[in-house]
């Protein structure tokens, strides 16, 4: 086996080192979530929240592998972004933006976190209101909230991500919802956001991907937006965005100085992840990330929005797919739903019923939970359709 094939073989699930990297960054972002999630109030500004859930994944990976010989990159792998109603994803705002949140509004709130290139990525919706989520925003929630669950139960060795892209069309149709286009579902690999196997969330002649089977030891960002419009967000304001990620592959030897220090603070500060223009001077950011656009040195990540009126959900989530069967490492239970539509296909029913841990040959005696431990949520099978898309797995 070459120095490569040694390496490659050590970086993935086969080492318990790199599971349990991937668990403490997964650990690390489900506590981030519940802390924005708490923040999201009636007239709370929305940078500021974005703040919180960054500074939170700072200083808590800080705190890992403090000690060790060999430096371990780790922190923020995404953004904090909350975007609101209609507005489908990367909305992360500058420090001068002004925006607050309003009771009622729909919430998806989406980040990530790494520690040595391992990266754990969730997003969840929650809507801002007491008591039960009802009507048609209640049904886009449950339509992607279902389709993470089928996807959960697909994303399986063996199976091809061509299976997963027909069912999640299927789920939200059920709903009368329509799964939005252009999103991604991506391999994670180590310091590697956006992995070359992807699943696509609707196949059109336009956006084609490599078939491609998933295998044990692989891990997976499944990610599901679904929309009551017609699922074909358009770009509105490019003035709105503000993730970028550097283009690793390019150069070009760049003309105004302005745009020479904001790439050269990019490449010291964010090499590999995505990073927000707020963690730079705003200003002579502004000017700077132009240039590195226009010339491919940097890929944005453009805030998408729906018609308004649309409401959109988002769940995303990092599943390991390991020698004993998936196990999905971030989420966040919902509120409670009252959709207006049941799902009464017998084929979703099935894949609902599937479980998501593989049976051990040979009928060894499952080892009981100390009193009082956490059950592993996957190990809980198959999804109660009784709920109807209301509790998340």
């Amino acid at each position: 086996m070459s120095d490569e094939e040694r390496e490659e073989k050590e970086l993935d699930l086969t080492s318990p080192e790199v599971v349990t990297k991937y668990k403490g960054a997964a650990e690390i972002v489900n506590k981030a979530l519940q802390l924005v999630i708490s923040e999201c109030k009636p007239k709370a500004k929305i940078v500021d929240v974005c703040e919180k859930g960054d500074s939170f994944i700072r200083e808590q990976t800080a705190n890992m592998y403090k000690n060790v010989k060999r430096k371990i990159e780790r922190g923020v792998a995404f953004p904090t972004c909350i975007s609101v109603n209609n507005t489908v994803c990367h909305y992360s705002p500058l420090a001068s933006d002004e925006t607050i949140l309003e009771e009622g509004d729909i919430l998806k709130i989406d980040m990530g976190c790494h520690i040595d290139g391992f990266i754990a990525v969730v997003a969840h919706t929650h809507v801002l209101q007491e008591g039960p989520v009802k009507g048609r925003a209640a049904d886009v929630i449950a339509a992607a909230n279902t389709a993470a669950e089928v996807a959960l139960r697909l994303v399986r060795p063996g199976k091809k991500n061509k299976d997963v892209t027909e069912a999640i069309q299927k789920v939200a149709t059920a709903y009368d919802c329509k799964i939005v286009e252009g999103v991604l579902s991506h391999q994670l690999k180590q310091f590697v956001i956006d992995g070359n196997k992807v699943v696509l969330s609707v196949s059109n002649p336009e956006t084609r991907v490599d078939e491609a089977e998933f295998e044990e030891n692989e891990v997976y960002a499944v990610d599901i937006v679904v929309s009551t419009g017609d699922g074909k967000p358009k770009l509105l304001d490019e003035k709105q965005t503000t993730i970028y990620k550097r283009a690793v592959d390019r150069n070009y030897h760049l003309k105004m100085k302005a745009s020479r220090f904001i790439f050269s603070e990019i490449n010291q500060k964010f090499p590999i992840m995505p990073f927000s223009a707020r963690v730079l001077e705003e200003k002579r950011a502004r000017l700077g990330l132009v240039e590195c656009v226009n010339h491919d040195l940097l890929q944005p990540y453009p805030v998408l929005h729906e018609k308004p009126g649309d409401l959109v959900a988002h769940i995303k989530f990092t599943v390991l797919l390991m020698p004993n069967g998936s196990d999905r490492i971030t989420s966040h239970a919902l509120q409670e739903l009252q959709p207006t539509k049941t799902i009464d296909d017998p084929e979703i029913k099935a894949w609902l019923a599937l479980g998501t841990k593989t049976k051990k040959k040979g009928g060894g005696k499952k080892k009981k939970g100390k009193k009082g431990e956490k059950v592993d949520a996957a190990d809980a099978e198959p999804m109660d359709e009784s709920t109807n898309g209301a509790v998340a797995a």
